[in-house]
């Protein structure tokens, strides 16, 4: 279950650089806002499998409440579930290994 975590959390990450790096800048700098409500809703989407993701992927797994804190404030801070995987991918190998 934390490999499919892991994998909702890294197309989260990529739709959060498509908004931030792709349709944001088309916007304020090529006066193209095309591109934001449909980028903003497959985020938006990908945001809500991530949190509903964490709610049902990582229970049962021993996480301590940093380790839920972490996780849960990874997809609220830009490039944030990118950086919390490695985090994802050593408890992954834990399971994996007992």
């Amino acid at each position: 279950m934390i490999r499919f975590f892991r994998a909702i959390g890294l197309i989260e990450g990529i739709t959060t650089l498509v908004l931030f790096l792709i349709a944001m800048p088309l916007k304020y700098l090529a006066g193209d806002p095309s591109w934001v409500p449909h980028a903003g809703a497959i985020h938006g989407l990908a945001f809500l499998a991530y949190i509903a993701a964490l709610l049902v992927c990582l229970r049962g797994y021993g996480l301590s409440a940093w380790d839920w804190a972490r996780t849960t404030l990874a997809a609220f801070i830009p490039f944030g579930t990118f950086l919390n995987d490695p985090f994802l991918k050593r408890k992954q190998r834990e399971i994996e290994a007992a």
